[in-house]
């Protein structure tokens, strides 16, 4: 889904994709990283909406086909990851692009 970009310098919770790609595929054994402030044991994290509680911290491997996201106290709910199930998939970096910087795509299948 949508998510809205916070504005410079501001504190937000962060979920990183690696390997760094999305969409994110189940099948790529997909860790999420949820970064914020506080602690890392404070890490509060959701699947499909629906609270799942801690996973030993900030980090994880993805087992699940669902819609992911994390809460650190501080900076609040993280934009969600949606990790799919799918066999034929053109990805895209996660990472921000600039205009006229070269774009490497990934196709799975």
């Amino acid at each position: 889904g949508w998510c809205p970009l916070s504005p410079t310098g501001a504190q937000t919770t962060q979920l990183l994709v690696e390997p760094p790609w999305r969409p994110a595929v189940l099948w790529d054994r997909v860790t999420l990283t949820c970064q914020g402030s506080g602690t890392a044991g404070a890490t509060t994290w959701y699947k499909d909406g629906q609270l799942w509680g801690q996973e030993g911290g900030s980090n994880f491997t993805v087992t699940e086909s669902v819609t992911y996201t994390c809460d650190r106290p501080g900076t609040g709910l993280s934009c969600p990851v949606n990790v799919s199930h799918d066999q034929l998939v053109l990805q895209v970096p996660a990472w921000a692009l600039l205009e006229d910087e070269t774009l490497t795509l990934r196709c799975w299948y």
